[in-house]
């Protein structure tokens, strides 16, 4: 009877462990990708990386990756709050603002003091004007008009937020020259907007965007124009931006004109604690997948391989990301 139990325990014991082993195992190959509200293309980027992932892997098929990775894009708070999970490593990949990935790894502006060596570039995405956008009845054709106004300037953390507060600084506009300063997230402020409860949001987003069609072409909102001599010097001054151009009737019906603002890239970030495997999966996932991946988005359809693994990149590329580069010919 002794000898039963201490097998029985045995037994036991050597299942427990094995659960374990397969435990660590199943964890070590989920990765988490922090994106950005719902109704932006953050969460787009996001949620298509996963999708290439899933698409490689030969788990259930007879061809593809044993890669074992499996793969979950939720909506975040942004570039900020992306690169913030990552370094607390609550995160393996994040979609960032190129300029937050500058300032992060360069410990400038919001992370002074914060520096984040660590933090790595994996590959550039889409173009990110910053737009900002008025109501239709608001009044609100140039930046002084926004003076005491309602305006979103964005919530905590998102890159929105943050390049809102540069162009404040360089502008000499403080929150008190506004009626009133809301922090809606991207995926709150366009129903804020069409309902009147602001009159101004800021967003920068790849075009085009769902929200901002529903604001200009389904409530009559307006972009206002973002060239003066303060947005000039923000572009000289800082090479992570560049003016950008949004034509008229082209992505938006109701769009009457031509808007001129700047912005920056997004870019798909990571951390050198990620290990150079799984990053070199992820990107080849990506880019041996990348005519599946451009129809995922409009923003996506003039990706290039050539320009996605150096422009916006303003921290060091990842070994993994490297690995797979040179084996292009790429670099």
């Amino acid at each position: 009877m002794k000898k039963i139990i201490l097998s029985i325990i045995a037994v036991i014991g050597l299942l427990f462990s094995i659960s374990s082993i397969m435990y660590k195992a199943v964890a070590a190959d989920f990765i988490s990708i922090g994106t950005g509200g719902p109704t932006g293309v953050y969460f787009v980027v996001g949620n298509s990386v996963c999708r290439m992932v899933h698409k490689e892997a030969a788990e259930g098929r007879k061809s593809g990756r044993k890669h074992g990775l499996r793969c979950a894009a939720p909506s975040t708070g942004g570039s900020n709050y992306n690169i913030g999970q990552i370094k607390a490593g609550e995160l393996q990949f994040g979609v960032a603002q190129s300029d937050w990935q500058y300032h992060a790894y360069n410990g400038t502006s919001k992370w002074k003091g914060k520096q984040y060596k660590k933090l790595r570039a994996v590959f550039s995405v889409h173009p990110e004007p910053f737009q900002l956008i008025a109501g239709k009845s608001s009044g609100i054709k140039s930046w002084d008009d926004l003076k005491g106004k309602v305006v979103n300037i964005g919530n905590p953390g998102s890159g929105q937020r943050g390049t809102m507060e540069v162009l404040m600084k360089a502008k000499g506009t403080s929150v008190s020259d506004f009626k009133q300063a809301t922090e809606l997230t991207s995926s709150e402020q366009v129903g804020a907007l069409c309902d009147g409860k602001v009159d101004a949001i800021a967003y920068t987003v790849g075009v085009p965007n769902g929200a901002i069609g529903q604001a200009i072409d389904g409530c009559g909102a307006h972009f206002v124009n973002l060239n003066s001599k303060t947005e000039k010097k923000l572009v000289n001054d800082n090479p992570f931006y560049a003016f950008a151009n949004i034509p008229a009737g082209t992505f938006y019906k109701s769009q009457k004109s031509d808007a001129v603002t700047f912005g920056v890239m997004a870019s798909f970030v990571s951390s050198s604690d990620v290990s150079d495997g799984v990053v070199y999966e992820v990107v080849r996932a990506v880019f041996e997948n990348l005519d599946d991946f451009k129809k995922l988005h409009p923003a996506f359809k003039n990706l290039d391989p050539k320009n996605m693994i150096k422009n916006g990149l303003s921290a060091p590329l990842h070994n993994g990301a490297k690995k797979y580069y040179k084996e292009k010919g790429w670099m």
